[in-house]
């Protein structure tokens, strides 16, 4: 069974550490689904797409550790939070399919758009994209434009659903129109998947090797013609932490982007007005290996600073 929990002004409050001559963005943050607000935080704690994809199971610690530190960033005249509205978490009881998490996803990331907020997805597996795109598709009446920033094109067969192949999926199903893919390595996306992309017209990609070994393009450019190829729809903005250099995540790697890189790249495609959604996918605190890093929710608060931000 899946369902979703909506949050009370309590349960925000009890991730807040309140200090005297300080306001803390827990303390203006707002709870549940409210249309005065701008910005709609949903946390999706599951890995079950993630070890479908043969990866290493935990993405569901990022969210409470990601709240923990969002919600102790200083409120200031920069972001105050009365503009945001926390409304909840995906709950899991028992054995799910990823179909019944896309279900509801789905429903989710309708129902937000409709209540005039801009969602703001963290957590779980990149199989969540699916329910992103599909539920803006249907919100916004048309397919809709995504930009990826990730190491792998999370492009696989249409073989069932799980982590690799959310885009690949919501393409076939018609609610993904142009999919621009930013920093691909050239080690971890098969030459079966990367052909079908390049017989495709509306996929555009860039290599980081291209960008950061070869240095063909800059990084900048690559940002900028990402943006461009997108430009005619709404856009979904998906970023995976697996692009960052020795982030805690399903498919961690040593040779990556820095952390500011990142920053800049949300923060530029934030600016757009077409921008639907703000998906951060893949990362832990701590992964089913053992393996674990509770920097990881404060990385987020800053990606998700910089969006609101910009």
């Amino acid at each position: 069974m899946v369902k979703f929990k909506y949050y009370t002004k309590a349960d925000i409050l009890h991730y807040t550490s309140t200090r005297e001559g300080e306001v803390k963005l827990g303390e203006n943050l707002n709870a549940g689904l409210d249309t005065s607000t701008k910005y709609a935080i949903i946390g999706l704690p599951e890995s079950i797409g993630v070890k479908l994809n043969k990866g290493i199971g935990g993405t569901e610690t990022l969210w409470p550790n990601f709240l923990q530190s969002f919600c102790n960033i200083q409120a200031t005249d920069l972001l105050l939070g009365a503009n945001i509205t926390v409304v909840g978490h995906l709950e899991i009881e028992n054995d799910v399919t990823v179909e019944e998490i896309d279900n509801l996803v789905t429903t989710l990331i309708t129902e937000i758009l409709q209540s005039g907020n801009i969602p703001i997805i963290i957590g779980g597996g990149h199989n969540n994209a699916y329910g992103n795109i599909k539920g803006s598709s249907l919100h916004f009446n048309q397919p809709i434009n995504v930009i990826n920033l990730d190491p792998h094109a999370d492009f696989r067969r249409l073989e069932g659903r799980h982590s690799g192949n959310g885009f690949s999926y919501a393409m076939y199903e018609g609610f993904l129109d142009k999919y621009a893919v930013v920093g691909l390595h050239h080690n971890y996306n098969s030459q079966a998947m990367l052909d079908r992309m390049a017989q495709n017209p509306n996929i555009q990609c860039s290599f980081y090797e291209d960008i950061f070994i070869k240095e063909q393009v800059t990084f900048r450019e690559a940002i900028q013609n990402a943006r461009s190829f997108v430009q005619n729809r709404p856009i979904g903005l998906e970023i995976d932490l697996d692009s960052i250099e020795y982030s805690l995540t399903s498919a961690m790697t040593p040779c990556g982007l820095q952390s500011k890189d990142v920053r800049q790249f949300v923060y530029a495609i934030s600016q757009l007005s077409q921008v639907a959604y703000l998906h951060i996918a893949e990362g832990a605190s701590q992964l089913d290996n053992g393996k674990s890093n509770l920097m990881m929710g404060k990385l987020v608060s800053y990606l998700v600073s910089d969006f609101v931000r910009g």
